[in-house]
């Protein structure tokens, strides 16, 4: 694919097409009986130019729902990615695609996308199926099974970049977090894959959890296998014994072997403009001999600009929101406090939960909402000690997957009554930056599960973004 060329999804008509912008349309997909000139037709008028030359065009059927799902309101915009795709990935544990998603967006294309659950995968295919004949690189290739069985020497020196969210039950907040003791700790094999890949750059991400003080150690002993992948355990040897190698290691003047400059961020993703507050701990890391280092965004987005817009802006009128519903809570109010009218600030207003589903029907109207994808209303919601739902006027709470079949318990949307309802699962998606027809596989609670391990597609873009610069300046 060409940088000239993008790949460009029209969900209202189930058609995904590659535009190489030079009068063709090139390949094109539908789920439909479209007939070829009907699907020119129809891609002209989104480009708002003719189409002309049909030779090139070859149409693969797709399954029936692949690009469906397409609803009026603030997201209607077909799904584009730029195709400067120059740079070749290997994903793990794609859980599903949040991440995937925001890096195809930066530029990154999986030649592997590996993930154990069969829902998720489930999940990957619809969204993005394979077209093995000609250019729709933008398509996956979707490997169910244990990463533990992947031979990653069929990689070496190919790929650009390996990423992926390593199980968070270990360290995270809401669950047992047993760390180097949990057998669902998969960060061993994430360095196993840097290690037989040799990837010049990799992406992983993880709770905030891991960054706890009693973590400290065990923290410390991740990043420092991510630097020097080829200081291997020995057989028997304790991690801490590993560790204090690693040490020995990094102190040492001859440190031969693969070794990546690795930087660490705690990001929250309310700062680069998600609707929701979800810190994440994010390593990327670069192959010496690429000379780069992640140098990590800030973000544009603050809590600051959000309580001026309130306080002083126009939010609440945008809104229609009713004079007696207008109200601050916690810290928004402190900050309100030391705001003045003449000092707006120079950073834009974190995006809160009603700016995310605003346009969207009140699931409870079935007949309004059952038009639009994942927005059915899920009965059963109610507020406990420590979970008491997310206020419309803030980004929402981390959304959790939750144990035993449940939601975690912010999951849930507060009215300004203290009522609570859950989110469905297209509310959940827009908060976690999912294109608004990308379709999850599974029971509602299957569902919600997926969206809260996922990574938040906007926040993956970000990162991606800034790993792509680095690698096209080493490049040249």
């Amino acid at each position: 694919m060409t940088r000239k060329e993008r790949i460009i999804d029209i969900p209202k008509h189930g058609i995904r097409a590659v535009d190489p912008r030079d009068g063709s349309l090139g390949q094109f997909a539908q789920t439909g009986t479209l007939s070829r000139k009907e699907v020119v037709a129809i891609a002209s008028q989104h480009l708002a130019r003719e189409v002309v030359d049909l030779t090139r065009c070859r149409c693969f059927l797709l399954p029936f729902g692949t690009c469906s799902g397409f609803i009026a309101g603030s997201n209607e915009q077909p799904i584009t990615y730029d195709a400067a795709v120059t740079f070749k990935s290997l994903e793990l544990f794609a859980g599903a695609g949040g991440l995937g998603i925001g890096l195809a967006q930066a530029g990154f294309v999986p030649e592997l996308v590996v993930e154990f659950n069969r829902w998720c995968c489930d999940t990957l295919r619809e969204n993005h199926t394979q077209l093995d004949d000609g250019d729709l690189q933008a398509a996956w290739r979707v490997q169910e099974g244990d990463v533990r069985k992947v031979d990653f020497r069929v990689f070496e020196d190919r790929l650009d970049l390996i990423s992926g969210g390593p199980p968070c039950q270990p360290f995270s907040l809401g669950g047992r977090h047993r760390a180097y003791d949990d057998t669902r700790d998969m960060f061993p094999q994430a360095v196993r894959a840097v290690r037989e890949a040799r990837p010049k750059a990799f992406v992983f991400e993880n709770v905030k959890g891991l960054m706890r003080a009693s973590f400290h150690d065990y923290f410390s002993y991740i990043h420092l296998q991510l630097e020097y992948p080829d200081v291997v355990a020995r057989p028997e040897e304790d991690w801490t014994d590993h560790l204090k190698r690693l040490h020995k290691h990094k102190t040492s003047t001859d440190r031969s072997g693969l070794c990546y400059n690795v930087v660490t961020k705690l990001m929250n993703a309310a700062d680069f403009g998600v609707p929701q507050r979800r810190e994440r701990v994010v390593f990327v890391g670069f192959r010496s001999d690429i000379d780069a280092r992640w140098t990590p965004d800030d973000g544009d987005f603050t809590q600051e600009a959000l309580v001026w817009d309130q306080v002083y802006g126009d939010y609440w009128d945008r809104h229609g929101v009713p004079r007696d519903h207008r109200r601050l809570e916690g810290r928004a109010a402190q900050i309100a406090k030391r705001l003045s009218k003449d000092e707006k600030p120079g950073s834009k207003p974190w995006r809160t939960t009603r700016d995310a589903i605003f346009d969207l029907p009140d699931p409870r109207h079935f007949r309004r909402a059952e038009a639009v994808n994942g927005h059915r209303y899920q009965p059963g919601a109610r507020t406990y000690p420590g979970h008491t739902g997310s206020y419309l006027d803030e980004p929402a709470k981390t959304l959790k997957a939750g144990v035993h079949g449940v939601p975690g318990g912010e999951n849930m949307l507060r009215r300004a009554d203290g009522s609570v309802r859950y989110f469905t699962v297209r509310e959940s998606a827009r908060l976690q930056t999912f294109p608004d027809s990308y379709r999850f596989h599974g029971a509602w609670t299957e569902c919600m599960r997926q969206l809260g391990n996922a990574v938040p597609a906007e926040l993956a873009r970000v990162v991606g973004e800034g790993v792509a610069g680095k690698l096209q300046a080493a490049n040249g």
